[in-house]
């Protein structure tokens, strides 16, 4: 064999180890996606398929049946927790990133909302398996609020994807979102109720509402209320009274301190409550009992 012919066999050689190899890693490629696909499509949905596939027509009927119950039992499970939580998933979207025998890991995207708070979660889950057992971690939590007036929740949320408590999150979702609605029923039963002293310069959402008398221009009360959350996930309303009186008034009545009317405020709140409070404030600004 001559020199050329033998550089000829090895250039083949070298294309077919190649391609041997392309093969192999074909080959592994669908075992994975196999075991991915097995993974997802286990128990009664994998039954299906056999069935599908070569059954006789009445098993596949018992069988669609029985999958056609166990979806509408899933729909009512999800309805029953949605009304219990208070909150709506909109879409989850899956990604499997890694599939090996003994670990999955995806990446999720779920949104929806809580009454009127949008949201929007992504994070990694990370599942091992020992044995008969498994072990569930997430990781990369980001959280991201559909709402430019959520400044006491943003410290919150911070805490929430540094510590990666996804279930926090949800919890103390509820709980704010519950005590924002409150607000905004209040405010608005207020605005509506008397028109003419009662205000919402933010719209039924923000956490002022103001009061004017139209005979006594220039002084104006607030009412602030806004909802505080620690680290914790602990939320707390926290209701003010705010007033913005003349100077002139000021001085035809120096002996009574401005903070008076906060303070006396306050001691309104502990004893009647947020609404019966703020009723009382109305009256007085209306000058009027009957109001």
């Amino acid at each position: 064999m001559s020199q050329e012919d033998t550089e000829e066999v090895r250039m083949l050689e070298a294309q077919i180890a190649l391609l041997q190899a392309e093969v192999a890693a074909l080959q592994g490629q669908q075992q994975a996606i196999q075991k991915d696909v097995t993974f997802h499509l286990g128990g009664q949905l994998q039954d299906a398929i056999l069935y599908m596939c070569g059954h006789s027509q009445e098993g596949k009927e018992r069988l669609l049946s029985r999958l056609k119950e166990d979806v509408e039992e899933l729909e009512e499970d999800l309805k029953r927790q949605t009304q219990i939580n208070g909150i709506s998933l909109n879409s989850c979207t899956t990604k499997t990133l890694q599939s090996s025998g003994s670990k999955l890991v995806q990446q999720l995207c779920v949104t929806g909302h809580c009454s009127e708070l949008v949201f929007q979660v992504e994070f990694q889950l990370s599942e091992v398996r020992e044995g008969q057992g498994s072990e569930r971690t997430i990781s990369d939590l980001n959280v991201v609020m559909d709402d430019g007036d959520l400044q006491n929740f943003s410290s919150f949320l911070s805490g929430v994807e540094e510590n990666r408590d996804l279930l926090l999150f949800f919890k103390t979702l509820r709980t704010f979102s519950d005590r924002c609605h409150d607000r905004c029923r209040t405010f608005q039963h207020f605005q509506e109720k008397y028109p003419s002293f009662v205000s919402l310069p933010g719209g039924y959402r923000s956490e002022v509402m103001t009061l004017n008398h139209p005979e006594l221009p220039g002084c104006i009360l607030f009412i602030h209320w806004s909802v505080e959350v620690s680290g914790e996930g602990g939320v707390t309303p926290k209701i003010d009274l705010l007033t913005k009186i003349p100077e002139r008034a000021l001085q035809l009545f120096p002996s009574q301190p401005v903070g008076g009317a906060a303070k006396a405020f306050q001691s309104l709140l502990r004893i009647l409550g947020p609404e019966a409070a703020i009723a009382s404030v109305i009256r007085a600004v209306s000058l009027s009992q009957d109001t």
